[in-house]
């Protein structure tokens, strides 16, 4: 019987509305505008974050790798691939997709 080990190095295709995303800090740590580092055990309201598309399903219309996506972290599903954590979402967990190719059209805001 196959182990989890017989899996590394094959391919991988997100299924359906799934989206494959990377975080670039630590769990619930971030930083201030100042440049503080805020512990993750810092409490405050609901924060949503942003994060980089790695892989995106065959059902996914609104985002395209390396978009930057907004979603809510208490809504996700975590996976290890080779080595790496990742995020799981659906399409309809993102609230806001920030990408150069989207400038026509937007809002005016920028990150």
């Amino acid at each position: 019987m196959p182990g989890p080990s017989d899996h590394e190095g094959l391919p991988i295709k997100m299924l359906n509305d799934r989206i494959l995303v990377r975080t670039d800090t630590e769990e619930g740590e971030r930083r201030s505008t100042g440049g503080i580092l805020i512990p993750a055990t810092a409490q405050v309201g609901k924060r949503l974050a942003w994060a980089q598309v790695v892989a995106v399903g065959p059902n996914v219309r609104a985002m395209e790798v390396e978009d930057q996506v907004l979603f809510n972290p208490e809504d996700r599903y975590e996976v290890e691939v080779r080595g790496h954590d990742y995020i799981i979402l659906r399409e309809r967990d993102v609230h806001a997709v920030a990408a150069q190719r989207l400038e026509e059209g937007s809002t005016g805001l920028y990150l």
